[in-house]
């Protein structure tokens, strides 16, 4: 976990830093890996009152590693870890599937996480900070829904979280599109909470903050808000089975060889 994630804790407050910087903290087995175990020890962890995730680097995350891609391109996997072909529609923690719950994880600990985003937050690494309760980010930042370009859609749990956030036709248009979006057009959509220019040192001090407040209120408030948002269990295997119908089909195949190739696709009618 160490070298893909890292934490530490400090009055009540855990700092969880994505450590892949040489790859903008890009999304390969081991990182799903560590956050999804990332997220089982902090939902065991006693005296925890807020996290703040935040990556090193250039990037939060630029989503899923290209070698994943690469690896679609020549035996039809589905880049998800472990590399072979998975059932996506088998449900292992609870409600989610092991890559959607990397995701899903941080949103059901049961204190609030705060995601500082600076750089790009593009694809899973986008959904990734759809699970945090709070998004800072800087006035450079960039997002984007950007599984179309690979053929897919996204399976991470963003879709229900999504729903709760965003109106349904600028979510239609940002999922269709996979377009690059700013962190002033992520602010007016509803998916950045504020803009700062060092959102992991708001991010702490208003994790700090949370901290000082009773543990108690806190975390019977953030159940409370899980229960308003769209019931998560269709949703999230509405993705799997969706996602799972267009890994390794002639045009899911045709977008990542036209990507990696740098041409234009030439998908056939359906």
């Amino acid at each position: 976990m160490g070298d893909r994630v890292s934490v530490s804790m400090t009055d009540g407050v855990a700092d969880v830093r994505l450590v892949r910087a040489d790859k903008m903290n890009a999304l390969d087995a081991a990182m799903f890996e560590a956050l999804v175990a990332t997220t089982e020890r902090l939902s065991k962890e006693k005296g925890l009152r807020a996290v703040v995730l935040s990556g090193e680097g250039k990037a939060f995350c630029a989503g899923l590693d290209m070698g994943r891609f690469a690896a679609m391109k020549e035996n039809g996997g589905n880049g998800v870890p472990g590399g072979e072909f998975r059932d996506l529609t088998k449900r292992t923690h609870g409600l989610a599937n092991a890559a959607q719950q990397a995701v899903w994880g941080w949103r059901m600990l049961p204190v609030p996480v705060i995601a500082a985003i600076h750089g790009v937050a593009f694809g899973g690494g986008f959904q990734l900070a759809l699970g945090a309760d709070i998004r800072l980010l800087t006035p450079d930042a960039r997002m984007s829904i950007m599984e179309i370009k690979w053929g897919l859609v996204p399976d991470m749990a963003g879709t229900p979280i999504l729903a709760s956030l965003v109106r349904d036709d600028i979510l239609r248009e940002l999922t269709y599109t996979g377009r690059i979006f700013s962190a002033q057009e992520a602010l007016s959509y509803g998916l950045a909470t504020k803009i700062v220019d060092d959102p992991r040192a708001a991010a702490l001090e208003m994790a700090r903050d949370i901290a000082g407040k009773s543990p108690d209120a806190i975390r019977a408030a953030k159940r409370m808000l899980n229960k308003l948002s769209v019931d998560p269990g269709p949703a999230l295997l509405a993705e799997s089975v969706e996602q799972q119908k267009l890994i390794g089909s002639p045009n899911q195949t045709e977008a990542v060889r036209a990507n990696i190739e740098k041409r234009a696709p030439r998908f056939v009618d359906v």
